[in-house]
């Protein structure tokens, strides 16, 4: 079996200039490489694959057959080398992209706009769930990166800070009484509490903080998105724990205030998660250089 691809090369351009000499000058050769080269697939194969005439080489017979399998080979490596210039050039490929789909509405969404001003060529796949459903695509290789909140404490995750986040408890008009009052974690609890019903990293992050306090948060309604946190808020069903950022128009129209606190509830920290030994793909690594 010959292995040496060199000389497979050689023989193409032989047959695509009829001239061992042409071929030479096509591959920045010697002419007696080229003929060397020639010889040597012959041996290999033990039948000749050229006639030698005046004007040059012809194929014979056996050298038809194994030009049409060169011929064909050489045509896929000349699109595999187009398609890698496209993936260099981020004129092609893909990037997936896991987080929340609080994320990626109120942050992610400009990043991804411009990203895709950029790089039309490049298709977008965005994976929705929650922090840990993130991680488990990552490592599953359904994602290229995931943006998520932190901590993230995984030695085969590496984890690099965004942007920062506040969290808090916002009401409705239904409590406007509450507007002008500081609140302790215990009357709090009085009131009805709206949570977000996954397993996120927000109400993991503020069910330990009542716990700090020796005391159990549970929620009177739980609800499948932020949008509905929100909304259910708006409209006097409780009081919603949602991350500020998130609710700043309606903070600022007025249909949600914010509930005051004797005590400071942490910011949280959203990072870009990667795989800690895997390359990132061209695509991925222009995202986080957007992201900053």
């Amino acid at each position: 079996m010959i292995k040496n691809y060199e000389l497979y090369k050689v023989f193409y351009w032989a047959v695509k200039t009829g001239s061992l000499t042409q071929a030479a000058k096509a591959l920045y050769l010697t002419q007696p490489s080229v003929s060397h080269a020639i010889k040597q697939l012959e041996d290999g194969f033990g039948v000749p694959l050229f006639f030698r005439t005046p004007k040059g080489v012809e194929l014979t017979q056996e050298g038809n057959v194994l030009y049409s399998y060169i011929e064909q080979s050489m045509i896929l490596i000349a699109l595999a080398e187009e398609k890698m210039a496209a993936l260099k050039n981020l004129d092609s490929g893909e990037l997936r992209i896991g987080g929340s789909d609080s994320l990626f509405k109120h942050y992610l969404l400009p990043i991804l706009e411009s990203y895709h001003s950029r790089h039309p060529g490049i298709k977008l796949h965005l994976h929705h769930g929650t922090t840990p459903e993130v991680i488990t695509f990552l490592k599953e290789g359904r994602i290229d990166l995931g943006v998520v909140r932190m901590p993230i404490v995984d030695p085969q995750l590496k984890v690099r800070e965004s942007f920062q986040l506040q969290d808090c408890f916002v009401a409705g008009a239904r409590y406007a009484e509450l507007k002008d009052k500081t609140l302790s974690l215990e009357q709090l609890l009085q009131y009805p509490v709206i949570l977000f019903s996954r397993n996120s990293r927000a109400r993991m992050t503020i069910t330990e903080l009542f716990q700090s306090y020796g005391l159990t948060l549970k929620p009177d309604i739980e609800v499948g998105s932020v949008d509905l946190l929100i909304e259910f808020a708006r409209r006097g069903l409780g009081i919603s724990y949602v991350t500020r950022e998130f609710v700043s128009n309606e903070l600022e129209a007025g249909s949600l205030f914010e509930i005051r606190l004797d005590v400071s509830l942490p910011p949280s920290h959203v990072g870009i998660m990667t795989m800690r030994n895997m390359p990132l793909s061209i695509a991925a690594s222009r995202f986080i250089e957007l992201v900053g």
